[in-house]
């Protein structure tokens, strides 16, 4: 099998796991989802159909990761965050079919708060950060700290979780011996 879940799991047949993932405590896998290698599903995490989540993908208790949400590698998922998939949800008339569901795509390394909530078709952008509590209505950059509500960019972090501050320059290395150059005040890039 080359992957592991709790006893109290259930990973319905027809889902796609990668190896050395792990699904924790009373956790429930659909049908159609497709997990990456060496990912944890912590407690009670819901993960559904036509979802993709990448590889070494980390989400903590209590996260429902909805139809039409696209995790890339590293991604980070904190503690009871919320994702939505449809923009104007009713009771009394459902939206239940694939092409109700938006898209939200949350880039590679991106790292999202505890309790934060990310509203249905949004792009949060490679290394991008979240605060905890945010709600996030719009695209979040790449390498952009977020944070509020609604969420508003309050700086820039590397990929490797420093803080960049580019007020001695528009390039900036962080610990690892990476570099990031300022485009402009909505873009930065990383160089190597």
């Amino acid at each position: 099998m080359g992957w592991w879940k709790h006893e109290s799991a259930y990973v319905d047949e027809g889902a796609t796991i990668g190896t050395g993932t792990k699904v924790w405590h009373f956790s429930h896998v659909m049908p159609g989802a497709v997990i990456g290698e060496r990912c944890s599903l912590g407690q009670n995490v819901f993960v559904a159909n036509s979802v993709t989540i990448g590889n070494g993908v980390k989400i903590q208790n209590n996260v429902s990761v909805y139809e039409g949400v696209i995790l890339e590698d590293y991604v980070f998922c904190g503690p009871s965050m919320v994702f939505t998939n449809v923009r104007t949800p009713r009771s009394e008339f459902p939206r239940n079919t694939s092409a109700d569901y938006t898209v939200t795509r949350v880039g590679r390394g991106a790292s999202i708060g505890a309790n934060a909530t990310i509203v249905t078709g949004v792009t949060l952008h490679e290394g991008a950060f979240v605060a905890a509590g945010a709600v996030v209505t719009k695209d979040v950059p790449a390498y952009a700290m977020v944070a509020g509500v609604p969420a508003r960019q309050i700086g820039w972090m590397s990929a490797s979780g420093d803080i960049l501050d580019f007020s001695q320059g528009d390039t900036v290395t962080d610990s690892t011996g990476h570099t990031y150059q300022k485009i402009s005040d909505t873009e930065i890039r990383r160089l190597a």
